[in-house]
């Protein structure tokens, strides 16, 4: 960006910010729970799970804004690590056919809510790294 390093800051902390809650919402979307309600219960798989979505975006972005030189470099990648995350998100549910992921975490299964968390993070380092 060339300019003063905190407008810098704060101009990819701000895009960062807004992309975050963007993705939370369509993540709000692709599940069968509402997870602001059930956190708000005290469901802690739900809490796992969308700790670790919020994680892995803001790990996404911290490769992205770490690779990119413009705001319009790391929101790109930002969204395409998104779309990333939300895919495996689709996977982790297909290789479960026994069971939905969605059910299991609506009804504090902590266990699905801690994997459903680690696969969020893991796969943001993964996707990050590989980030240009």
């Amino acid at each position: 960006m060339g300019g003063n390093i905190f407008v810098e800051t704060a101009a990819r902390y701000s895009v960062a910010i807004l992309c975050l809650i963007v993705f939370l919402v369509i993540f709000e979307l692709v599940t069968s729970y509402k997870n602001w309600d059930e956190i708000k219960n005290g469901n802690l798989s739900v809490a796992m799970a969308t700790g670790g979505k919020i994680f892995g975006i803001a790990n996404i972005f911290r490769y992205s804004i770490e690779h990119n030189d413009t705001l319009i470099e790391s929101m790109t990648w930002g969204f395409f690590g998104f779309v990333l995350l939300l895919f495996g998100y689709f996977i982790f549910e297909f290789l479960t056919p026994t069971y939905k992921i969605d059910h299991e975490i609506a009804n504090d299964n902590r266990a699905v809510g801690f994997i459903s968390m680690v696969i969020s993070v893991g796969l943001s380092f993964v996707i990050g790294s590989s980030i240009g």
